[in-house]
């Protein structure tokens, strides 16, 4: 059986890169979504709302993909923290969590275009962080240029250092894309990730 067309509805190169681990062909498109939280809306509805939103902002383009849209805030003392934009938000973010944990929510929506329908999820992942002095944040921040990562920090990279332990069931998701959940998605819409692609007769 053919692998449908697989298209991430996203430009970040982490989740390109996320994706590209599970060895399938895939596209990418750039959604246009207002990612602005609606009154009254808590972290995990807003991360499900955007997934699915992005997923179905290209599904036009791909009118027989399985199209993937992802979204992810950092979560603090019931706030929902965004991506800082500049070296003073990421030093105040970064400096209100040092020995604090933070919670990351990551939506997931798998969107079928011919008809619709979408299985969507919502991954958390808890980061506990270090006790950091202000000369150690503002190095971190001055090295890796967190400015466009939510909490301020990239885990794949230096990031790591700033973490006393990290609690969740896919280290993936903190990155912003949750494999093994995709996994499992991908698999309810007959794509079997090991072995698709493989003339197994």
């Amino acid at each position: 059986m053919p692998v449908p067309q697989l298209v991430l509805a996203s430009t970040s190169p982490f989740r390109r890169e996320l994706l590209a681990r599970l060895g399938l062909p895939f596209a990418t498109a750039a959604p246009d979504v207002d990612e602005s939280v609606r009154p009254g809306e808590d972290a995990g509805q807003l991360v499900l709302r955007l997934a699915e939103a992005k997923a179905r902002a290209v599904a036009a383009q791909f009118p027989r993909a399985l199209i993937i849209g992802s979204d992810q805030v950092a979560e603090f003392g019931g706030r929902i923290l965004g991506k800082p934009g500049s070296r003073e938000r990421a030093i105040e973010q970064l400096s209100e969590a040092s020995g604090r944990t933070l919670v990351f929510r990551t939506g997931l929506c798998l969107l079928r275009a011919a008809d619709g329908h979408t299985r969507c999820a919502c991954d958390d992942f808890k980061v506990h962080f270090r006790v950091l002095r202000s000369a150690q944040i503002a190095a971190y921040v001055d090295r890796e240029q967190p400015f466009g990562c939510a909490g301020s920090f990239k885990s794949e990279g230096l990031g790591i250092a700033l973490f006393e332990r990290l609690e969740g069931t896919d280290p993936n998701a903190l990155v912003g894309l949750p494999l093994i959940r995709l996994v499992d998605m991908l698999a309810a819409e007959g794509v079997d990730v090991l072995t698709a692609g493989l003339d197994l007769a």
